[in-house]
């Protein structure tokens, strides 16, 4: 144990020092007190840290064992698990976040069985209290890993076994009374191999009524134990599966339609999975918020080109002001916040490695903000968008809109009354616009 304690005791709290510092243990642009459109960047960022990229992960991959020697990673049972705990909140302390995330398997011992699962579990949610207690720390989300255990390689809720959906609903239920208990915002529901590898063994209707009800339950085990944070979906096309159903933001809106879940269920956005969607977060961004299904961001990145998952931290910062744009116009968050669930590389092996990862991520949100802030604030570029629909809002809009038939409008045109002349959509004059407050 005094190898785990002593893990970061060589590495200060990160402090902001300003953009102009030499430190590469410091935030540049960080400055969790500054005000920014009446508000604190903490409060308009609420950053939160994974539990299981950073203190899970052993550096693991395909072709190769682990790579990173953590001193936690070689004790067992209860003993690994309370280790872990006290590494991992002496890493959000220095860091600096308000919030933390984990999988009910990150935290706790690991099991045999489904009712080794349930005691081991419960035993580690008092230290997991005591901590947040101790350090000030709350609990973004939580949410059940039921897609890495072998029970789950045909799903969870959609497994043609329903054996396996009974499972699931047991580590859902015991998860969502431990993200109650420990006060979280919100509750993420995540899909890990809720898809198919192919249609030739797969019963798509039987499996899509499967995934609504267990999203139905859910719903309902809120209301009874009194949660009041929304149940999150995240958005994800494919990896491991051939197709996931929970796709992205516009094909899960449709799945709570249909399934009458869209008042208690929202999103909960990965840069990374919206990519692998072939679209870009602003607009996975854009539509959470037009379909008024927005709740939540995972933080990190994929590489161009690379069509896997790789969880890298996210640090471009056009990619990050552009989504910020729509973050800052819409209000930003209510419960939600900006988790990073992004891992260091393999070969990222140092303690300090760690702290880069986060301070750079979180650096490059805060820039993102600020940049974004100052363009909404300035008003050109959000002139300019309702200038571009001013027609909408003057008599022959209101009209289509409200009154007339498609008759009328038809009429209207046939007559003469109306001579369109196009107008430029000026997007280079836009991204030039954008660059100018990076």
């Amino acid at each position: 144990m005094t190898a785990v304690r002593e893990y970061f005791a060589h590495i200060e709290p990160i402090a902001f020092e300003g953009k102009d510092t030499d430190n590469p243990l410091a935030y540049r642009y960080y400055d969790k007190d500054r005000v920014i459109m009446g508000k604190r960047m903490e409060d308009h960022l609420r950053p939160a840290v994974c539990y299981w990229h950073t203190f899970c992960w052993d550096g693991f991959d395909v072709f190769g064992a682990g790579t990173f020697g953590r001193p936690w990673h070689e004790l067992e049972g209860q003993e690994m698990a309370e280790a872990k705990l006290d590494v991992a909140f002496e890493f959000f302390t220095k860091l600096g976040v308000p919030f933390f995330t984990f999988h009910d398997v990150d935290v706790m011992a690991p099991a045999t069985n489904m009712k080794e699962h349930t005691e081991n579990f419960a035993r580690i949610l008092d230290p997991i209290e005591a901590k947040m207690s101790e350090t000030g720390l709350k609990l973004l989300w939580g949410t059940a890993n039921v897609f890495s255990h072998p029970r789950y390689m045909s799903g969870a809720s959609t497994n043609p076994d329903p054996e396996v959906f009974a499972c699931t609903a047991m580590q859902i239920r015991q998860a969502l009374d431990a993200t109650h208990r420990l006060g979280g915002s919100n509750y993420v529901l995540w899909g890990g191999r809720e898809g198919y590898e192919t249609l030739l063994n797969t019963n798509l209707n039987r499996e899509l009524d499967q995934l609504g009800r267990m999203l139905t339950l859910a719903v309902e085990h809120k209301h009874k134990i009194g949660f009041k944070g929304p149940l999150l979906i995240e958005p994800k096309p494919h990896e491991p599966t051939k197709h996931q159903y929970d796709r992205d933001v516009s094909t899960i809106y449709g799945f709570l339609s249909k399934y009458d879940l869209l008042d208690d269920v929202k999103m909960n956005i990965e840069t990374n999975h919206a990519t692998l969607a072939g679209l870009p977060m602003d607009h996975e961004m854009a539509t959470a918020y037009a379909l008024g299904i927005f709740g939540s961001i995972d933080a990190n990145r994929g590489d161009a080109q690379n069509g896997w998952d790789t969880d890298q931290f996210w640090n471009d910062p056009l990619d990050i002001t552009r989504s910020m744009i729509h973050f800052v116009k819409n209000g930003g968050f209510t419960t939600g916040g900006f988790n990073f669930d992004a891992k260091v590389r393999r070969q990222s092996i140092d303690a300090e490695d760690l702290f880069h990862g986060h301070i750079g991520g979180l650096d490059a949100l805060a820039r993102g903000l600020i940049s974004a802030a100052a363009m909404v604030e300035d008003g050109t570029w959000t002139n300019f968008i309702d200038d571009r629909y001013a027609g909408w809002d003057g008599q022959l809009g209101r009209w289509m809109m409200t009154e007339a038939s498609l008759e009328d409008i038809a009429d209207k045109v046939s007559g003469g009354g109306i001579d369109p002349q196009p107008k430029s959509g000026r997007q280079e004059y836009l991204e030039n616009l954008v660059n100018a407050y990076l």
